[in-house]
């Protein structure tokens, strides 16, 4: 089995906060998942150094936009490591290898007739003396009201052009804005209405409620040929003659992203990209509700453009994470970002929140109470203590080898059981309940545990201990295999004190009696609940500066 995973390409031009990570861990779950059971698999993903948002931040620091593309950039590739992320290729999009691979596909989309040239009138402002960039045209949306950018209301999901919006005003200064004419190339993507309606009815079943729901949304309402071109000074140029100064627009080149980084990826491995992309294949990609309509509309209009290339299958978009009830707010700095939270505190912990917590099916919240008490009670208490307690146990009683007794059946018969059914899961993009299903079992072995009281029937009936403890031990070591997806640091612990191979399976284990025990030490440290007020206050003291 082939699977291609592409991950959200993030905005390189502030730090991630958690609603971001929320939106990109099923990413990573799911590449551990299918690499533990053999498939073959490609994960790529990268910064999007090309976003107007990077020109916008180098316009107020006074810099060049590729300052703040580096400093992100390599900010994000020391937190996705940290965090756990396993990609095949995290790159970038001003990396020269993606200019070629875009340009290539422009030229192949004008060659086939999906581009055309069109004069438009275009946002320009007098004060800056320059053509703005969608988003750096700010105003009311003639949609619902609220405040919006030039090329997307985020209030109710509207894709805009910049002309339409309600008293504009540029981004920089704050002056209205004229309109002058300019040249542009369009993407027919009006086109593509019959197949894309087709595509998305196929694919349906892949997806998430929101990603069916906003792509038939704007299906119905009819698709609009959009712009592919646009007057900037930073992004990917377009490769004809007398277009010099014009680059191609960064919908349509950050989507390219996946294709070029599996190219790159190939290109780096002496490996062929063409699998990932073929019929054969299924692809899964990863992003927040935000990016939907480029994922299951413009994605695979560019991509049946150009043709001979798999389009997307499953489409797993998460809702809105919020934070303490509000939403989260870069402006106003109420966020909580990644570099701090990996600074203080341990991966796994934030990967079990934001997957147990998390927005995968609706908005959810993360509040430092609820961040706290989810570690402390299940993460430390229901797994860390069951690890511990056994493992612990076994070394002061057995002298750190494994009892040689029986398996309990019934508890072997429901482990092996959990494989298809975590696999299921997981495969349809159901990583929360694939989780919630393993906690369950696991509150069930602490109720084995503390039913059969080892610690007395290793004095009163040796023989029942030893089983209670070996199947314990069975219990633990499976456990390492079928979290490896969802908390892999902990894991590799795991398999580290038990000797298990470092590499996971997905299939029922055993390990034998008499191994010897490596070293075990606690999974997880309790956190202080006082910590609860004093994070609180710290996120209050921050959006108040």
């Amino acid at each position: 089995m082939t699977i291609f995973i592409g991950g959200a390409w993030p905005y390189a031009n502030g730090s991630l906060h958690l609603g971001r990570v929320a939106s990109l861990l099923a990413g990573d779950i799911l590449a551990r998942y299918f690499r533990a059971k053999g498939e073959d698999v490609l994960y790529v993903s990268g910064s999007d150094c090309h976003g107007t948002p990077i020109s916008v931040r180098a316009d107020q620091e006074g810099v060049e936009p590729g300052v703040i593309a580096d400093r992100y950039h390599d900010e994000f590739v020391q937190c996705f490591r940290k965090l756990g992320f396993s990609y095949d290729l995290y790159t970038r999009t001003d990396d020269p290898f993606h200019h070629r691979v875009v340009q290539e596909l422009f030229v192949k989309l004008l060659d086939t007739g999906w581009l055309y040239e069109k004069d438009v009138r275009q946002m320009y402002c007098g004060e800056c003396r320059r053509f703005l960039p969608d988003r750096y045209v700010e105003g009311c949306c003639p949609h619902c009201g609220h405040t919006a950018r030039g090329d997307q209301c985020d209030a109710c999901s509207s894709l805009l052009d910049p002309s339409e919006l309600l008293e504009p005003k540029c981004k920089l200064c704050g002056d209205h804005p004229e309109t002058r004419g300019t040249e542009h190339y369009f993407l027919a993507l009006s086109r593509f209405q019959q197949s894309l309606e087709q595509y998305a009815r196929d694919q349906a079943a892949g997806w998430r409620d929101n990603a069916k729901e906003l792509t038939q949304r704007y299906l119905n309402e009819g698709l609009h040929d959009r712009a592919a071109t646009r007057d900037l000074s930073w992004g990917v140029d377009v490769p004809l003659e007398g277009w010099e100064g014009k680059k191609i627009y960064v919908w349509i080149e950050a989507v390219s992203g996946y294709l070029s980084a599996s190219m790159k990826w190939a290109a780096d491995n002496a490996a062929d990209w063409r699998p990932y992309w073929s019929e054969q294949a299924t692809s899964y990609f990863v992003h927040g509700k935000d990016n939907i309509p480029f994922h299951t509309l413009i994605l695979p209009a560019l991509l049946m453009g150009a043709g001979e290339l798999h389009l997307p299958d499953r489409i797993l978009s998460s809702e809105y994470l919020t934070l303490e009830g509000r939403k989260f707010s870069t402006s106003s700095n109420w966020a909580v970002w990644l570099p701090y939270m990996l600074e203080k505190y341990a991966p796994d912990s934030l990967r079990y929140f934001l997957i147990a917590n998390g927005p995968e099916q609706r908005d959810t919240d993360f509040s430092w109470r609820e961040f706290i008490y989810s570690h402390n009670g299940e993460l430390l208490g229901a797994f860390g203590n069951f690890v511990n307690r056994n493992l612990q146990f076994i070394v002061k009683a057995f002298q750190g080898l494994v009892p040689g007794g029986r398996m309990d059946t019934e508890i072997a018969e429901r482990l092996r059981r959990l494989y298809p059914h975590i696999g299921a899961a997981l495969e349809a993009g159901r990583c929360k309940e694939a989780l919630e299903e393993i906690f369950a079992f696991i509150r069930s072995g602490n109720k084995y545990f503390d039913g059969r009281q080892p610690w007395r029937q290793v004095k009163e009936a040796p023989e029942e201990g030893a089983d209670t403890l070996f199947t314990c031990v069975q219990i633990i070591a499976n456990l390492s295999n079928l979290l490896s997806p969802f908390l892999p640091f902990a894991c590799d612990s795991i398999r580290s004190f038990l000797g298990l191979a470092q590499k996971p399976g997905w299939s029922y284990i055993e390990v034998p009696p008499h191994s010897a025990l490596h070293a075990p030490a606690p999974l997880f440290e309790r956190l202080d609940t006082g910590l609860i007020e004093e994070e609180t206050a710290r996120l209050k003291a921050a959006a108040s500066r």
